[in-house]
């Protein structure tokens, strides 16, 4: 059932647009994540779902009530931003209780609330500090823990985890993910970290100038990405245009490459393989979708190996590839040297055409 209905949203800040028609559907207990580079519109969305910027047009719905007009304090939502935005001067207890005092919330005390939202994001017995004493992820825990006190029926997150180094920002992400589904509190998160949405969301909701250009599962917006742009966007693809010459083969540039889709003799398609479904081939047996390549780059990137290949024949574009550690099994790739790789049929995914 829809707990958030956006409809027809637009909004124009002078000459630029910002946001163009967009519409979203949360279900309750959802976590949604709103995805995108720089200045594609995802921030402006979250902040006019909370109140904080005005749509042009369009509508928005909680729970079946028309919120779009409604001032920032008449909707029922809890906001974490990216800076924390404690209150130096408050110590942490009073600074989770600040949502409390704002609503009156007397049926239970304060001190009890604090106490137990402390419990909750995992630091106990802290009420008496001060934002500068604590770390990083310490005040944004506090800032988790502020904007649950008051039992918000939405959760807006607004790229909480940008400002934290890389190993807290790995734990964190767990823990809020970990929160979110115990709660189950209806939740939507701005990134512009690929990896942080995948391992988060329930949905991603991929932007780009203002406009959605895909929503779907983290497995589907990878495996199954909508245009160009999502692919790309998304970890890191090869785009292939080839033209099919029966039902199961393209000719790209001159190499002919199976697929294991049905496709029109004639046509033109684009298909997109991932790096990591390129497969290292030993000896010269005959082996489907194979080619020579030199290698132009190779990043040893702890986990794997990322490289960037230069085919030696058909006038081909540069390939990247991604071999395990485990994979390589402690081969080294060097830069200049030659190698075979192959493409599985399976992994050549075609891409929808264009409208």
């Amino acid at each position: 059932m829809t707990h958030l209905d956006i409809q027809g949203l637009n909004k124009r800040f002078g000459p630029f647009t910002a946001l163009e028609n967009i519409e979203l559907h949360v279900a309750k207990g959802e976590f949604v994540v709103l995805l995108g580079p720089s200045g594609c519109g995802k921030t402006t969305l979250l902040r006019t779902i909370a109140g904080l910027e005005r749509q042009d047009s369009g509508t928005i719905l909680h729970a079946g009530r028309d919120i779009s007009s409604l001032a920032p304090g008449q909707r029922d939502y809890g906001i974490v931003f990216q800076s924390y935005a404690l209150f130096p001067n408050l110590n942490v207890g009073q600074n989770v209780a600040y949502g409390l005092n704002s609503r009156k919330a007397g049926r239970e005390s304060f001190r009890q609330r604090v106490d137990e939202m402390l419990a909750l994001v995992g630091l106990p017995g802290t009420e008496s500090k001060y934002p500068s004493q604590l770390s990083g992820g310490q005040q944004q825990r506090i800032a988790l823990a502020r904007a649950l006190a008051t039992r918000p029926d939405l959760l807006l997150l607004d790229e909480p985890l940008s400002a934290l180094d890389a190993i807290e920002r790995v734990r964190l992400r767990s823990e809020i993910r970990q929160l979110q589904q115990t709660l189950g509190v209806t939740t939507i998160m701005v990134t512009h970290d690929q990896e942080e949405a995948l391992a988060m969301a329930d949905r991603i909701v991929v932007m780009r100038s203002g406009r959605i250009q895909q929503t779907g599962t983290p497995h589907d917006i990878y495996r199954a990405p909508g245009n160009d742009f999502v692919a790309d966007f998304i970890g890191r693809s090869n785009l292939i245009s080839a033209r099919a010459v029966d039902a199961y083969q393209v000719d790209y540039r001159g190499l002919t490459l199976r697929c294991a889709q049905t496709l029109d003799p004639g046509k033109d398609y684009r298909f997109n393989v991932r790096p990591e479904d390129v497969q290292l081939i030993d000896g010269a047996d005959a082996y489907e979708n194979s080619l020579y390549v030199r290698i132009v780059k190779s990043e040893f990137l702890g986990p794997y190996s990322l490289l960037t290949l230069e085919p030696t024949h058909h006038h081909l574009p540069p390939l990247q590839a991604q071999f395990s550690s485990n994979y390589l099994a402690g081969r080294t790739l060097e830069a200049g040297s030659h190698i075979r790789i192959a493409i599985p049929a399976t992994c050549l995914c075609r891409m929808p055409d264009a409208p």
